[in-house]
């Protein structure tokens, strides 16, 4: 949350250069307080798993969020159960008149297909549309963020070869940024994809700015700042027994499957993993769920006009 201060505040300057969240009094006054409309759209096989741990990220505001859980109208989830679709689910093409403050896309177990190749894609690239113009903010998180890129700005992905799976050091590229407000200079994420975007790419769009990134996993966060959309390839939102639950599930397929990097104590699958990621998970959306309570219009019809 920001802090409404005086509007000659000396320290101001410094604060704001240290990326402080600052609410100035002239800004305060016009503020009036509703909840933020969140939307969800879980990709995700295993939906409650995902909604889990997303709500749980979401919910630590102390801002009052109301969240909308979406599936996409032309392809039905075969794993899922279809109770819990049914009873917390609305497809979108039910939403689509809606506005919303934010839209938040979850991966999906598709990153070898090429994204035409993928079933829903049609409705997907329809959902980025329409986003654009109904959405104040989105969060595209692992393959969404890929999938995102690749429609609004023609950045291509690249197959790695093998599963690229662990938790990396990554370090903040740009000095001062909201998004990463409150970052230490290094810091781990968890690691869970097949396929990958290059700096090299993104930094040919002068809109796009790379945040974070690692020398082993390559670029973490992007952002488009004046359109508001964050690319988020890495999982922040993981639990601890996430990538743990990921390699034993892998290797009963393939026992050439490789442990986790730099996850497991001693590299021990035998020895329970630390969530070592928790408090800048906490920050990446708290910072995320600020930005858009400080720009979003009161009147939500207004978003996108």
């Amino acid at each position: 949350m920001p802090i409404k201060i005086p509007n000659d505040l000396p320290s101001t300057d410094l604060l704001l250069d240290e990326g402080v969240a600052l609410l100035r009094e002239q800004d305060a006054v016009r503020q009036d307080i509703r909840p933020l409309q969140i939307a969800l759209l879980n990709l995700m096989p295993e939906k409650v798993k995902t909604e889990t741990q997303l709500i749980r990220q979401l919910g630590r505001t102390p801002l009052q969020i109301e969240l909308t859980l979406l599936t996409t109208g032309s392809y039905e989830a075969t794993n899922a159960p279809q109770g819990h679709m049914a009873a917390f689910y609305q497809p979108w093409p039910e939403v689509k008149d809606r506005k919303f403050d934010g839209l938040v896309i979850t991966g999906a177990p598709i990153e070898r297909l090429e994204f035409e190749d993928v079933k829903y894609w049609p409705e997907f690239a329809q959902i980025l549309d329409w986003a654009a113009t109904h959405v104040h903010s989105c969060y595209f998180l692992c393959w969404a963020g890929q999938a995102a890129l690749h429609h609004y700005y023609g950045v291509p992905k690249y197959d790695l070869g093998k599963k690229l799976s662990g938790v990396f050091d990554h370090r903040r590229t740009i000095r001062r940024h909201p998004l990463i407000a409150g970052f230490d200079d290094v810091f781990r994420v968890p690691v869970s994809r097949w396929t990958e975007v290059r700096h090299a790419d993104i930094e040919k769009h002068d809109d796009l700015a790379i945040l974070a990134e690692s020398d082993e996993s390559g670029v973490c966060i992007a952002q488009d700042e004046a359109r508001r959309r964050a690319f988020v390839f890495n999982h922040f939102e993981y639990d601890a027994n996430t990538l743990k639950k990921e390699y034993f599930r892998d290797l009963e397929k393939d026992d050439g499957t490789r442990i986790p990097a730099h996850y497991f104590p001693q590299d021990d699958p035998a020895i329970e993993p630390r969530n070592d990621w928790r408090s800048h998970a906490q920050l990446l959306y708290g910072n995320w769920i600020n930005q858009i309570y400080q720009t979003t219009n009161f009147d939500i019809s207004k978003i996108g006009t």
